[in-house]
């Protein structure tokens, strides 16, 4: 058997995916090996799930809100290709698998150098800049929305998102209360957190609240009984499952899991300005085909937070049946077979 290399990093959202295939890929591959960040969350995460080979490598995130610190990309980036160059000649992979993200461009583009394929994939409804710029040297981009695939061309091949289905069961709180899980993304959300601890009693009473609140945000001074806070969710899935109604961003990989457990979801897109708008557009589509509410972040008050959440729980078995029956592909076993179709021979 062969190795393969993946990567991806910055958030959970271009590390997750990958979990979801090292099952698969184990059975196919000799060697899985992950090319990540040096100070990325992502050697975190693969190392609490284990039987990765990590390498890191200098990375640099454009910053759209400090202009004077993206004059060091193009330094970091040749920094990058040639520390990820170096590390490909050495592992000698057959394929890579890039999830995007900015430490995503220098290993594609190595790897390109070097004639090993590449398949990468796009779990948001347009192209985010790393694959944007890694096109011309992808063998094949798979998508988790079946437009985009359309508007990539050629290249792009609609998969769907690769997720994990935890068939375990879960131990649901002692509670009569409905379970209201809130999560702002693997880093938190300071806008949704404020939101959420203006009007936590009024929550508390209605639900029976799980917070993901990120790294380092613990609110010391809550101490309702009907409310729990995590710093990063490592068990996301189970959290998810005992759920009856999600607050979230509008992450792909996040919402397509919401979706495939089908959970009313109340989602708070990341605002133009802190993004490029994708999770706009991810939030948008899911509304218009009735699978979640959506409250843009500029409308986020006490008011309209309970508001929507009261709507949505009035509204609960209706989202429940529209998730039920819209049969939203899980990505993971068409992804696979793109990889051995794809991979190089020694």
């Amino acid at each position: 058997m062969s190795t393969i290399v993946v990567t991806g990093g910055g958030t959970a959202g271009h590390v997750m995916p990958h979990i979801a295939l090292k099952p698969h890929l184990d059975k196919n591959f000799s060697k899985v090996v992950y090319i990540g960040s040096k100070n990325g969350m992502e050697k975190d995460i693969i190392a609490k799930h284990g039987g990765f080979e990590f390498f890191a490598i200098e990375t640099v995130k454009l910053d759209r809100s400090k202009l004077l610190k993206n004059l060091l990309i193009p330094f970091k980036y040749l920094k990058g290709r040639s520390q990820a160059k170096q590390i490909l000649k050495q592992v000698r992979p057959s394929i890579i698998f890039s999830k995007g993200g900015y430490v995503a461009l220098p290993v594609v583009s190595a790897a390109k150098s070097l004639k090993i394929p590449v398949v990468a994939h796009e779990s948001d409804l347009t192209l985010g800049l790393a694959n944007k710029l890694s096109k011309s040297k992808c063998n094949c981009i798979c998508t988790t929305f079946e437009q985009t695939a359309k508007t990539i061309g050629r290249k792009g091949v609609y998969t769907g998102s690769p997720i994990v289905i935890n068939t375990a069961k879960v131990d649901k709180p002692n509670t009569t209360k409905p379970i209201l899980f809130i999560t702002g993304g693997s880093l938190g959300a300071r806008a949704i957190n404020q939101a959420i601890w203006g009007c936590i009693d009024e929550l508390c009473n209605m639900f029976y609240v799980i917070h993901q609140v990120g790294r380092g945000n613990i609110n010391a001074d809550i101490k309702n009984p009907n409310y729990q806070q995590i710093e990063f969710a490592g068990n996301m899935s189970a959290l998810i499952k005992q759920a009856d109604i999600v607050i979230s961003r509008a992450g792909s990989n996040t919402i397509f899991e919401l979706a495939s457990y089908h959970k009313p979801m109340l989602l708070i897109p990341l605002p133009k300005g802190a993004s490029r708008g994708d999770q706009i557009d991810n939030a948008k589509y899911f509304e218009s085909l009735g699978y979640a509410k959506v409250l843009f972040q500029e409308n986020l008050n006490k008011q309209s937070l309970l508001s929507n959440l009261a709507n949505l729980l009035a509204e609960k078995q209706k989202y429940i049946s529209t998730l039920k029956n819209a049969n939203l592909p899980n990505g993971t076993e068409k992804i696979l077979n793109i990889l051995l179709t794809y991979k190089k021979e020694y």
